[in-house]
């Protein structure tokens, strides 16, 4: 059977993207700094007149961009815009992250991905998509700094996952979230080539839209090959200090032009 898409879902993921700006608007406008404390759930409830249900899925957004930290029992704080690269920065010291790592994990998030893009394609609703829609958006802005980018490319990719409703699998991604991300930093040159992220993530996006279960597998298939083949020729990405010139073939993939031998 089709899933439900109502107006009611769509103004719900309608809310969820004006709260997170809203709530990005207040940090910046009031000059909040990392650690400042934001107004508590029933203030802001109360002030952006919205549910609770839409602010905390407005709040786990902001959390996966890093923008805003939850500390248990004791409030909403402004994150710090860094604390995504610092974080990846500690687990590559402490861990010792290679690339060997991070290829193996792009064919585990190939298998996990694959069969969770034809689950939300049979099972996504209206809201699943819009939301979707609004990481895309997102992505898609010109003037978004790099990490952030970076963090709605994990989110799109999280919100798909939980659009299959594989509860296992989110936990799986999310356990994993310092790693994938990692792996996005090495092959997401610096700047971001829109134009391939836009081909790459709205193919998932409307074949999920579309329901076709084929066309999304497809999609992500193609997105994870780009991915893989970028980790196996050793993308500098954005640490390289002196990289080749880069030109984007016509599926989403690199090429490096040779420089001359001596």
């Amino acid at each position: 059977m089709e899933p439900s898409r109502n107006p009611e879902s769509l103004r719900r993921s309608s809310l969820v993207a004006e709260v997170v700006t809203l709530l990005r608007e207040v940090i910046e406008k009031k000059g909040l700094e990392p650690g400042d404390r934001l107004p508590t759930e029933a203030d802001l409830v109360a002030s952006l007149e919205v549910s609770r249900p839409v602010l905390r899925e407005a709040i786990s957004q902001l959390e996966t961009l890093g923008l805003v930290q939850v500390r248990r029992g004791l409030g909403m704080f402004v994150g710090d815009r860094d604390s995504l690269a610092s974080c990846l920065k500690l687990v590559r010291t402490a861990m010792a992250v290679t690339p060997r790592d991070l290829i193996q994990l792009a064919d585990l998030r190939t298998a996990l991905e694959i069969h969770a893009s034809r689950q939300a394609a049979e099972r996504a609703t209206a809201a699943d998509v819009a939301e979707l829609q609004v990481l895309c958006d997102a992505m898609d802005r010109a003037d978004l700094p790099y990490e952030e980018a970076i963090g709605l490319d994990f989110a799109f990719h999280r919100r798909l996952i939980a659009a299959s409703g594989n509860e296992l699998t989110l936990n799986v991604m999310s356990v994993l979230q310092e790693f994938i991300v990692e792996g996005m930093l090495q092959t997401t040159p610096r700047p971001r080539d829109r134009t391939v992220s836009r081909r790459l993530h709205r193919a998932i996006l409307e074949a999920v839209r579309g329901g076709d279960s084929d066309a999304a597998e497809a999609a992500m298939r193609k997105h994870m090959e780009v991915t893989r083949r970028r980790l196996e020729t050793g993308i500098e990405g954005p640490r390289a200090s002196a990289p080749r010139p880069v030109t984007t073939g016509p599926d989403g993939g690199e090429r490096r032009e040779e420089r001359g031998r001596r």
